[in-house]
C-alpha cells in the first residue's frame, strides 16, 4: 500500500513539475519543488469549502453523560456520646457517681439534664410503704426507686410516674428494672403485658405475669422479693428471690 502511495505521489509531483515547467525555467538554482508547493497552496485556495459540524469526540460524550454530583451536603447522621451528669438535689447512701454514670444513659430523653431531688429515703424518713405514698402525693414527674439488701446488692426501678396506690396497674413501656450485679443490667418492657406497677396500703409490686412479681415490697420496707417476670423478663435482681431491705430512695427526676 505504502509504495503504490508513493508511486502516486511521484507521479503527480512529476506532473506538476511539467506544468510549472516554464516558471521554474525563470527561477535561479532547483527551485522547482518550491514551485511545486506553490501552486498546490494556490489551487487549495481556489477550491470551495464545504459547511461542516464539529463532532464531539468520546471523551466529551462521556463526561457529558457522567450524573452530575450534588454539591449539597448529605444530611448529617447526630450520633452524641456526651454524658451529661445529673445534679443531686439530696445525699445518697446507695448510689455513688460511678453507679450514676451507668444508670442515667438508661433513662428516657425526656428527663435528660433533670436534676434528682431525694424526695423520700429510708435513712431519714423510716421504713414504711405508706410514708412513701405521701412523699409522692403531690408528684407527677417520673421517679427512680433504689434499693440495697442486707448482702449489699443495688438494684432497683424507673417509674414513668410517681409511685401511689392504685387498684390496677399503670405505667407505660419507659418503666424498666435494673440490677448492679455489679455491672450494670437493665431490663425494659417486652410488650408482653401491661402489668408496669401497682400498689396498696401492704405491698408495692412492679412488674408481673404467671403469679410473679419483678420487684416487690411488703408494707413495712423490710422485706422484699424479686422474680423473671413477663413484663420485663428479668432476672432475679437479688442474690436470693426474697431479701431484707437495707437502705431504700425514691428520686424525682424532675
Amino acid at each position: 500500500m505504502m509504495r503504490v502511495y508513493s508511486k502516486i505521489c511521484q507521479s503527480a509531483i512529476g506532473q506538476l513539475a511539467d506544468t510549472c515547467s516554464p516558471l521554474s525555467d525563470s527561477l535561479p538554482g532547483n527551485s522547482t519543488a518550491a514551485v511545486v508547493v506553490l501552486w498546490m497552496i494556490t489551487e487549495n485556495m481556489k477550491t470551495p469549502r464545504c459547511r461542516y459540524t464539529r463532532l464531539p469526540n468520546l471523551l466529551e460524550e462521556a463526561l457529558s453523560s457522567e450524573p452530575e454530583e450534588s454539591t449539597e451536603p448529605e444530611n448529617p447522621v447526630w450520633t452524641s456520646t456526651e454524658f451529661h451528669e445529673p445534679v443531686l438535689n439530696g445525699q445518697s447512701n446507695i448510689l455513688h457517681l460511678e453507679e450514676i454514670q451507668k444508670l442515667a444513659p438508661h433513662l428516657p430523653l425526656r428527663v435528660t439534664g433533670h436534676p434528682w431531688n431525694l424526695i423520700y429515703c429510708t435513712a431519714r424518713d423510716g421504713f414504711s410503704l405508706k410514708t412513701m405514698y405521701r412523699s409522692m402525693s403531690d408528684l407527677a414527674s417520673p421517679v427512680l426507686l433504689i434499693i440495697r439488701d442486707t448482702e449489699g446488692q443495688i438494684f432497683g426501678a424507673f417509674s414513668s410516674t410517681a409511685i401511689h396506690v392504685s387498684s390496677c396497674f399503670y405505667g407505660n413501656g419507659e418503666t424498666f428494672l435494673f440490677s448492679f450485679t455489679p455491672q450494670l443490667k437493665v431490663f425494659k418492657w417486652t410488650g408482653k403485658n401491661t402489668f408496669f406497677m401497682k400498689g396498696d396500703a401492704d405491698s408495692l409490686a412492679i412488674g408481673g405475669g404467671s403469679g410473679k412479681f419483678g420487684l416487690w415490697l411488703d408494707g413495712d420496707l423490710n422485706h422484699g422479693g424479686s422474680q423473671p417476670c413477663e413484663t420485663f423478663n428479668n432476672e432475679t435482681l437479688s442474690p436470693k428471690e426474697e431479701f431484707l431491705i437495707r437502705d431504700l430512695e425514691v428520686w424525682a427526676l424532675s
